[in-house]
Order: structure tokens, then C-alpha cells, then sequence
């Protein structure tokens, strides 16, 4: 069977930044449903469009194509007054950005005198990446998974 259109590709992937340091690397293989559906970086998905088991591809991903570039206007300075409890450097809260726009992820990176200095970029943001990987398996995606969107795990997936 080759990667196609509403095939599920289980890889094994590691993710490089451009200077050759390993960022993430698969203890297991992950599975995504082929085809459009969002689960892999549209390039990634590209390259490994009609390969089979086996087959290993290197792509070479700009900011925009991964995780997007570096917005400093998801950074913001609040005071420590505005968050539950103790705040430190790690920590993530949900947000908004503006009203009505969807929900941002906000990473503390800096808390001094009162102040805490919150993040709304994927920590990956603004970077080139390499992501490698090999093909694990191939199959036909089930019914449910087509309809959902997305791979359901040995046992079935439960929303």
C-alpha cells in the first residue's frame, strides 16, 4: 500500500532546528490521517504523498511552514496580580487575544518585581526546521476516522 488520500501513516519522525540540534524524537511511532486533514505539516505530507513502508523522507520546513513566524504581539507584560497563586516560568494559561477570536495558549517566560512576561507563540515559532522521518505502516483510514477527522488509537479513540 503507498500514502494516500485517507490513509493513516504511523512514522518515525525526529525534529531538528537548522543548525542540527535535536528539538523531538519519536519513542514510538505516531499515526495521521493523510489527506488534508491538518495532522502533519502540509509539506511533510507532500513529500510523503504515494511512499510506501519503509520509505524515509528530510524536510526542510521555513518558520511559515511550521509553526509560523515569531509575532511579538502575542507577548504581553501583566501584573502578578492577574494570575492564581504563584506564577513561574513554565507555567501556561489560557487566553484570548482579542474578543470573539479563538483561545491562545500563553507560556510564563519571565516573572521580576511584580510583573510577569506571558508568550503566546508556539515556543517553535520563527524557527526553521528539519523534520526526518520513516514510514512505519500504511492503512486504509476506518469510516469513523474519515468522519472524525482524525486516527483513533488500538481500542478505538473516545471523545
Amino acid at each position: 500500500m503507498k500514502v494516500g488520500k485517507d490513509t493513516v501513516v504511523s512514522l518515525a519522525y525526529e525534529l531538528f532546528d537548522l543548525d542540527g540540534n535535536l528539538i523531538e524524537k519519536t519513542s514510538e511511532p505516531i499515526g495521521y490521517l493523510h489527506g488534508g486533514y491538518q495532522g502533519i505539516f502540509e509539506m511533510v505530507e507532500k513529500s510523503l504523498d504515494g511512499k510506501s513502508v519503509g520509505d524515509a523522507v528530510d524536510v526542510k520546513l521555513d518558520p511559515v511552514e511550521a509553526f509560523g513566524d515569531y509575532n511579538e504581539g502575542l507577548v504581553h507584560l501583566e501584573s502578578t496580580d492577574k494570575f492564581p497563586g504563584s506564577v513561574e516560568i513554565g507555567m501556561e494559561f489560557e487566553g484570548h487575544q482579542e474578543e470573539g477570536q479563538a483561545k491562545t495558549i500563553f507560556r510564563v517566560t519571565d516573572v521580576a518585581d511584580g510583573k510577569v512576561v506571558v508568550d503566546g507563540n508556539h515556543p517553535l515559532a520563527g524557527l526553521g526546521l528539519l523534520f526526518k522521518c520513516k514510514i512505519q505502516d500504511i492503512r486504509a483510514a476506518s469510516a469513523e476516522e474519515l468522519s472524525h477527522g482524525h486516527v483513533h488509537g488500538a481500542g478505538g479513540h473516545h471523545h
